[in-house]
């Protein structure tokens, strides 16, 4: 039940931070995805890869085994403390404030790793016949993510 509450506050906070990033931006006469990606960047990298990451460490063997994986793996730590890695990262980066370049190169990072664990899951769903709920809406999610991201990022992208 726990686990299943980590996931839903995971699509929570990221719903909201779509729903209040886009109106950051749009708040002008003129678009501004820096202000907007200033926003979002770190509060999408924490409700996924931080939560993620906790959940990892310290409920791992729960969530391992809901998701049809092996259990008590080293590598399985090792992700979660990547995970942490990034949402760490993604905060300091926001609160020195090293700007839009710092904050897309610590994003780049968190989507390219999220982009390939979307394609692991999808993957295993189909190869070992795992349908576990992780493994069948990683990579729809990993796409809308990508896919909501899209407009702001390649709009900041434009300002260099």
């Amino acid at each position: 039940m726990f686990l299943n509450i980590l996931d839903i506050s995971r699509i929570l906070i990221v719903s909201a931070a779509f729903f209040f990033g886009y109106q950051i931006g749009f708040a002008d006469d003129i678009y501004n995805p820096t202000a907007q990606l200033h926003f979002m960047i770190p509060v999408v990298i924490t409700a996924i890869a931080g939560i993620s990451g906790i959940e990892g460490l310290f409920f791992g063997k729960k969530s391992a085994k809901a998701k049809g994986f092996e259990t008590g793996s080293n590598y399985q730590r090792q992700s979660a403390i990547a995970l942490l890695s990034y949402t760490f990262i993604a905060i300091i980066v926001y609160f020195c404030q090293w700007g839009i370049k710092a904050e897309l190169t610590i994003f780049f990072t968190f989507i390219f790793f999220f982009f390939f664990s979307g394609i692991n899951h999808g993957v295993d769903a189909i190869k070992h016949k795992n349908y576990k709920w992780q493994n069948i809406n990683r990579p729809f999610i990993t796409f809308l993510l990508i896919a909501g991201m899209i407009y702001p990022v390649l709009m900041a992208l434009k300002s260099f």
